[in-house]
């Protein structure tokens, strides 16, 4: 247990505090990508092309996932995140140059899905090789806390542009500057987090089709389903916002004011007490929080207020059930095989965050915004009922527990 204290103080500190400002700068990339609706539709583009666009991320990001335990174990895991940190700034820059919205834009979504996947993937990995499985709920929590800070970021920048009179690609040449300084963030801090990490004589482990096959065949499979069905939730509703608000007569940005405000207060503030908590009962609790939320943007916003409901639901519903279905990747994958459950489950993320959209595009061309909110209804049912189902089958297994034991 002292063993265990001792490691939680060493990466408490502004060791880890730096950790996560760099996550956070390096995160406005990917918000900035929310805009790419409204970019491109000043273009004179629609929600499919901006969902193709968002999708083209979907094929690096397999590269990204496969390749990251590679170049981690070559190049260790900070300055791979530097070194690919340098293409976020890349696709921001050319997301905000580039003309029209044609075959470039899909360039730069591919140099976007290189960048956050070797990102996305690497930094709970860098938490796991750091911390103490009893404390790294905890940690992944304030991980995330600070990448969705980033994320939200990114959408209210361009609000903020507009709103001052500037061109909505500035909020693109600001995230393109954030990601460089976290970038040089990640590469200072390369030595000290590998040297934190030899303490406990672990390496981010390359992904093999033998550790994948294990890792599917346990109980990790239900984290990691689950978190690709959350990804198209999140995906799909926060791409299209820029559409939707306007539709219900109200900012878009409220929906990012929303959420993150929400996200972040409930990852920093009553995480810790979540994640101590029994993972399977509130794994249901909270998904069945995000389908609320979706019926609550399907019948019950019509102000500014019940917006903000809503995606405060949708924050607090979602961002702690990653929090919480992280863990779970992380403790019930077997045993030696916890980096590559990481990595199957950040591939399953993404999957749903960046293929979703493409579907989503042309729901809302073809069908309207209405018939979105209805497929995503759909999948968070889904997920709602696999971790209600999940529950069951413990319960089923295990009808009495001796108390007191």
């Amino acid at each position: 247990m002292s063993a265990g204290n001792t490691q939680e103080s060493r990466v408490s500190g502004p060791l880890f505090g730096l950790f996560c400002l760099g996550s956070y700068l390096l995160s406005l990339s990917y918000g900035s990508t929310f805009l790419l609706s409204l970019l491109i539709s000043g273009r004179g583009g629609n929600e499919h092309d901006a969902g193709s666009v968002i999708s083209a991320a979907m094929l690096s990001t397999f590269v990204a996932v496969i390749g990251s335990g590679h170049l981690a174990d070559w190049l260790g895991a900070a300055r791979s995140v530097a070194l690919f940190g340098c293409l976020l700034a890349l696709a921001s820059l050319g997301f905000a140059l580039t003309p029209g919205f044609g075959p470039g834009l899909l360039v730069f979504g591919l140099t976007l899905g290189l960048g956050w996947g070797v990102f996305y993937t690497l930094g709970p990995i860098l938490v796991a090789m750091l911390v103490e499985p009893a404390h790294r709920a905890r940690y992944f929590a304030l991980l995330s806390g600070s990448m969705m800070t980033g994320i939200g970021s990114g959408p209210l920048l361009g609000r903020l542009a507009s709103a001052l009179g500037y061109p909505l690609t500035s909020a693109f040449f600001i995230a393109a500057a954030a990601s460089l300084l976290g970038v040089l963030i990640f590469w200072r801090l390369g030595a000290h987090l590998h040297q934190r990490a030899s303490h406990l004589g672990t390496a981010a482990a390359r992904i093999t089709w033998d550790g994948t096959v294990r890792v599917l065949s346990s109980r990790a499979v239900f984290p990691i389903l689950m978190v690709g069905l959350g990804g198209c939730v999140f995906g799909g509703l926060s791409s299209f916002q820029t559409s939707y608000g306007p539709s219900r007569g109200v900012d878009y940005s409220l929906f990012f004011l929303g959420f993150m405000s929400a996200a972040i207060a409930s990852r920093m503030l009553i995480a810790g007490f979540v994640v101590k908590r029994d993972p399977y009962r509130a794994s249901c609790l909270l998904s069945g929080l995000m389908v609320v939320s979706i019926l609550l943007f399907l019948f019950a916003v019509d102000s500014s207020a019940s917006y903000l409901l809503a995606a405060a639901v949708l924050g607090v519903g979602y961002g702690l059930t990653y929090s919480v279905i992280n863990g779970l990747a992380a403790n019930e994958a077997p045993s030696a095989s916890t980096s590559q459950s990481l990595l199957l489950f950040s591939l399953s993320y993404f999957i749903g965050v960046f293929g979703f959209p493409l579907l989503a595009g042309r729901i809302i061309v073809e069908s309207g915004i209405q018939t979105l909110l209805f497929t995503v209804l759909g999948i968070a049912l889904l997920n709602w009922l696999i971790s209600l189902g999940r529950l069951g089958w413990r319960r089923l297994r295990q009808p009495r527990i001796a108390h007191g034991s």
